[in-house]
């Protein structure tokens, strides 16, 4: 099945892809830090185009998470397919499609800093993530969230990301990529903005009722897009019976 928000996305993605083209590249910038010293992780940030989009650089990634499924995480996959994917039901994914986790099923998201949070928004399925960076642990009265509870602290110049307390029910990623994890999901990511236009995520998924191992996810790339905002771009409920059954039937002609 071809990715189902490529139609959605297109004609955005095309859009803000003109733009970029057109946008000169200068000598980068010095790293922006706010009024208490971090680095400012502030902005728009893609890889250089939206989906179906010219300038996208997905880049390689030789690696994924089922690579490390053990032999009954395996066989709980084999079972599933295509028509399996939660985000055919606007559910999203525990992290990323793109290996970005706040990409989520998109190619495009923001980031904005606060001294005490750092918000995460994504263009997708009204996506958002607050991360207090205060020191406050994870919270314990809360129940488990498709995208878990994120708390943050500053590493010198990185800003890591710890996230727990995931539902069993999402995918890994989605279009097609079948991923599912359990309940114990653990993710770490690192975010360190080299300079004014370059963002870096390094992240690493710990999932023990599922992998042999944890997961390390070649390092992502960012650039800061040419525009400020982000789109809301939505999943509605009326949409996902054609989807599922797209799922089900990828040829309408062996139906």
């Amino acid at each position: 099945m071809k990715p189902v928000l490529t139609a959605t996305l297109l004609a955005a993605g095309l859009a803000f892809s003109a733009a970029a083209q057109q946008k000169t590249e200068a000598t980068a910038k010095p790293t922006p830090r706010t009024a208490d010293g971090h680095p400012d992780l502030s902005g728009v940030w893609w890889k250089g185009g939206d989906v179906g989009g010219k300038g996208l650089q997905l880049g390689g990634t030789t690696t994924k998470f089922s690579d490390n499924y053990t032999p009954s995480a395996a066989a709980i996959a084999k079972k599933m397919s295509d028509k399996d994917d939660p985000t055919l039901g606007c559910v999203p994914t525990a992290f990323g499609t793109l290996n970005v986790d706040m990409f989520d099923v998109g190619a495009v998201a923001q980031i904005v800093q606060t001294p005490k949070m750092v918000i995460f928004l994504t263009e997708t399925f009204h996506g958002f993530q607050i991360v207090p960076t205060d020191g406050r642990p994870h919270r314990d009265n809360v129940p488990p969230a498709y995208r878990g509870d994120a708390v943050g602290k500053w590493d010198g110049d990185t800003l890591v990301v710890d996230k727990t307390k995931f539902t069993d029910n999402t995918w890994i990623t989605a279009e097609g990529r079948v991923s599912p994890h359990s309940d114990a999901l653990h993710i770490v990511e690192r975010y360190r903005r080299t300079d004014a236009n370059t963002l870096l995520i390094d992240a690493t998924l710990e999932d023990p009722k599922m992998l042999t191992k944890p997961w390390v996810v070649p390092t992502q790339k960012l650039v800061l897009a040419p525009f400020d905002q982000i789109l809301e771009l939505n999943c509605a409920a009326g949409d996902t019976p054609g989807l599922i059954e797209a799922a089900t039937n990828p040829d309408p002609a062996k139906k």
